[in-house]
């Protein structure tokens, strides 16, 4: 199985790494637009070739990991170049402008749109790790428009590198990711520009930090080159939940305005229901 990964940062090299632990058949060729890229990950074994969108049609599997503002144009420049047995599979974090995009593309049944729900805060080659996504969810979308042999080819990957399936239609996704990813990385990234901030005339801040606040602010350290294109292609759903977000904390703030602070226990406690709830996911993953 030839299989071509576009894009060789942490999901693109994690996944070229559990591809070769689970089919021992296989053969990574690598294409990025950073050389340094490229040969960091020859070098640490994630691919075993580098090569070009050229080469595209002597492809079995093709897997485009770059930001979703690159996917765009590229996924359908992809699929002018493959073979009619070629499933080309995007991984990106936002599927209604993607799945548009090729909507109308005489090899859209070659496409499979996916998210596998993984990652870390690092990114670049080295930041690739194995089993990455091993008991993950990943959610596909508009899969009845892929062909179904292709769709066997890609499931039979993502299910046997660990991961769960769940079906959605992009518009869905791109609702309910705004709420449990989107949001996250805002927070944790105004969150650490308001420290950043408050550092500049308080040097000990830092010093002070403990686990809770590096454990909030971890997201912060994630790509802008990557986080960017997210939120501007799901502007309308982010905007949605930020002000439902700012309307939270500025109950908060006025809660504590009036020293109502039996109003912020109950808060708090309804809050804590979320620990049943993310237990549960953790219990069937």
């Amino acid at each position: 199985m030839k299989v071509y990964i576009i894009g060789l940062g942490l999901i693109g090299g994690s996944l070229a790494i559990d591809i070769q632990k689970e089919f021992k058949d296989a053969t990574i060729f690598g294409i990025d637009t950073n050389e340094n890229h490229l040969n960091e990950a020859l070098e640490l074994g994630i691919i075993q070739k580098k090569t070009s969108l050229e080469s595209l049609n002597n492809a079995d599997v093709i897997i485009i990991s770059v930001p979703v503002d690159t996917s765009l144009n590229l996924i359908k420049d992809v699929l002018d170049l493959i073979s009619e047995d070629a499933v080309v599979i995007d991984v990106g974090s936002t599927k209604v402008d993607i799945c548009k995009s090729v909507e109308n593309h005489p090899k859209r049944r070659n496409f499979l749109a996916s998210h596998p729900i993984a990652g870390t805060e690092f990114s670049g080659p080295k930041a690739a790790i194995k089993d990455l996504y091993r008991g993950k969810t990943n959610i596909i979308c508009e899969v009845e428009k892929t062909a179904f042999k292709l769709q066997e080819k890609a499931l039979s990957i993502f299910t046997k590198i660990g991961m769960r399936i769940r079906y959605m239609d992009p518009r869905s996704h791109d609702k309910h990711i705004a709420y449990v990813s989107h949001l996250s990385h805002i927070s944790s990234f105004m969150l650490g520009k308001t420290v950043i901030e408050k550092e500049k005339n308080e040097r000990d801040i830092f010093d002070m930090a403990g686990s809770g606040f590096a454990s909030t602010v971890r997201l912060a350290k994630s790509s802008p080159e990557m986080w960017t294109p997210i939120f501007k292609q799901n502007k309308v759903n982010v905007i949605e939940i930020l002000e439902e977000y700012i309307l939270n904390l500025q109950n908060f703030k006025e809660l504590m305005e009036k020293n109502n602070f039996d109003q912020i226990h109950a808060e708090m406690q309804n809050t804590n229901h979320i620990k049943q709830i993310l237990n549960g996911i953790l219990s069937n993953a």
